[in-house]
C-alpha cells in the first residue's frame, strides 16, 4: 500500500497519517524526515541537501528526488509507505512515478483531506498553545475552562505569530496554486480520493479506512 497524503496547513493531515500508520503498519515519510535521515547517514545527496539548508536555500529538485529514491528503496518501505510533503509540484509527481516504476511499485491511492480555506483560517486564528506543556486549544472548538489558562498544567496560553488571517491566506494561496495540478494529475490516474476534513476526527479516520480497505 503506497499512499500519498495531501491536505492544506491545518487540515489535520498529520493526525490522520498517524492513525494510518498505526492501523496499516507502514511508515509515514515526510520530506523533512528524509532530509534529516540523508544528512545523518552522510550520503552524497545528504551532504548536498545539508549545504543548501545551512545556506538557507531551497533544496534543488534533483537532490530532493534522489533522496526520495534512496528512502523508498529502504527495507521498511517493502510493504508500503505514506508520503507526506512530497510531491509538491507536477514535475516531482512525474519523478515519483518514475522512481516507483524503477522499484517495481506504483502509488496505490492519493488521499486529500479537504477543508475550505475559510474554515482553515478560523481554525488557525482561534488556536492557542500552552507555553509550559504545549497543549493545544481553540477559543471556539476546544476552549480551556479558564480563558488563556491551560487545563492540564495551569500554564499560560499564547497565540503563535503566524496564526493570523493574513499569513494563513498567503500560505493557503501558495498551497492551492501548487497542488491544483497534482490533484488533476492524480484524478487522471484514477487514484485520487477526497475526504471532507470538516467532520469530527473519528469520522474522517473512518472514511479514510473505508477508502483503503475497499481497495483490498
Amino acid at each position: 500500500m503506497q499512499l500519498l497524503m495531501m491536505g492544506a496547513p491545518g487540515a489535520g493531515k498529520g493526525t490522520q497519517a498517524a492513525k494510518l500508520v498505526d492501523k496499516y503498519k507502514i511508515p509515514q515519510i515526510s520530506t523533512g524526515d528524509m532530509f534529516r535521515a540523508a544528512v545523518k547517514d552522510g550520503t552524497e545527496l545528504g551532504k548536498r541537501a545539508k549545504a543548501c539548508m545551512d545556506a538557507g536555500q531551497l533544496v534543488p529538485d534533483d537532490v530532493t528526488i534522489g533522496i526520495v529514491r534512496e528512502r523508498l528503496a529502504k527495507a521498511d518501505c517493502a510493504n508500503g509507505f505514506i508520503l507526506d510533503g512530497f510531491p509538491r509540484t507536477l514535475a516531482q509527481a512525474e519523478a515519483l512515478t518514475k522512481i516507483l516504476d524503477e522499484l517495481g511499485k506504483k502509488l496505490t491511492q492519493v488521499l486529500n483531506i479537504h477543508v475550505p480555506s475559510e474554515d482553515l483560517i478560523e481554525r488557525a486564528i482561534g488556536r492557542r498553545i500552552c507555553k509550559n506543556c504545549g497543549a493545544t486549544y481553540h477559543v471556539k472548538f476546544n476552549a480551556p475552562k479558564v480563558a488563556d489558562v491551560c487545563d492540564a498544567c495551569n500554564g499560560e496560553l499564547f497565540q503563535r505569530a503566524d496564526d493570523n488571517e493574513t499569513t494563513m491566506k498567503n500560505r493557503l494561496s501558495v498551497y492551492e496554486n501548487s497542488t491544483r495540478p497534482l490533484i488533476d494529475y492524480y484524478k487522471a490516474e484514477g487514484i485520487y480520493s477526497e475526504i471532507d476534513g470538516r467532520q469530527p476526527i473519528d469520522k474522517v479516520t473512518a472514511e479514510l479506512f473505508k477508502v483503503l480497505d475497499g481497495m483490498k
